[in-house]
């Protein structure tokens, strides 16, 4: 018991050291630049997370029925969870989807406020009939919808997460898009235009739908990149998180310069930092995490450690 007693003191003390040394890093990042730095930063999107019930047969649907192909798998019996990675590229030069099953626990809410996972395909007549051969459901045909004339199609996973499947010429991002429900939009876009460097690449208001997207990404064509689809529903300032989705990751050079950019932010628009800037020991990554106004939550991760986690576990 004198032991146990003892590890805990001393597990503490390093977890308050190390709380210590991230906000000590932080402080010394000057501000007067910092948001001019953050349009500059080598940045692009990683990963997003999505808790699932069972993670075969998740990784089945999304290889099989998308086309996918499945980069990563992992099981942590101890800590009672499993991961697996799936995208249409490696983890170094594609945006992925990062799956991860808590054993014993089947089901998750996914509320109301997250949207889709957007997939570009340049058939998407075949992958919907590929889907459906494969028992896979379809909740709305290709067709064009109101707003820009593209074919989409929606459907829905294993776990009852909306995908969405867009008609598209030949892209380096098939995981086109991020869709979240947001309180604001025009603050929503200014969040992430400041916060992170984002450009807005499309906004688009459907009257007749009762709803307004701004779309937001690094570089200029939407069509090239991933982007984070907000939408806006007239009227609706509140939703339901849900816990089934759980964050995106975007990598950066410097996470504590980011991290400072990001609380500036905060102070403006609102949303908080809940994990400062540093390395987080068992995976040898420097992370910061925050949520933006809404509660979304956002991991901005070093480059550089990303990079050697991924190529030494793949």
């Amino acid at each position: 018991m004198l032991k146990m007693a003892i590890y805990k003191q001393f597990a503490y003390s390093v977890v308050l050291l190390l709380s210590l040394i991230r906000s000590s890093m932080a402080a010394r990042i000057p501000n007067d630049d910092v948001l001019g730095w953050v349009k500059k930063d080598n940045r692009r999107f990683l990963h997003a997370d999505i808790r699932v019930g069972d993670l075969n047969r998740t990784i089945r649907f999304y290889t099989e029925s998308l086309g996918m192909k499945l980069l990563s798998q992992k099981y942590f019996p101890k800590l009672k969870y499993s991961k697996a990675v799936v995208g249409f590229g490696p983890r170094d030069t594609h945006f992925v989807l990062e799956f991860t099953c808590i054993h014993g626990v089947e089901k998750y809410e996914i509320g109301t406020a997250f949207g889709h996972i957007g997939i570009s395909t340049q058939d998407i007549y075949a992958m919907v009939e590929n889907i459906r051969a494969k028992g896979g459901v379809i909740t709305h045909e290709p067709g064009t919808v109101t707003g820009p004339s593209t074919i989409y199609a929606f459907g829905l996973d294993p776990d009852g997460y909306t995908y969405e499947l867009i008609q598209s010429p030949p892209t380096p991002e098939p995981i086109s898009q991020i869709m979240l429900h947001v309180a604001d939009l025009d603050r929503a876009i200014k969040f992430y235009e400041k916060a992170l460097g984002m450009n807005l690449l499309l906004k688009y208001d459907s009257p007749q739908e009762k709803f307004t997207i701004g779309m937001v990404g690094y570089g200029s064509n939407r069509t090239q990149t991933t982007v984070l689809e907000l939408k806006y529903n007239y009227n609706v300032t509140e939703y339901t998180n849900g816990n089934g989705y759980a964050e995106v990751a975007i990598g950066t050079d410097n996470v504590y310069k980011s991290a400072a950019a990001v609380k500036l932010v905060t102070k403006e628009l609102g949303g908080q930092i809940i994990l400062p800037p540093g390395p987080i020991p068992q995976i040898n990554t420097k992370i910061t995490s925050f949520v933006d106004p809404d509660g979304w939550k956002t991991d901005l991760v070093d480059n550089k450690d990303y990079l050697k986690e991924v190529q030494k576990k793949e």
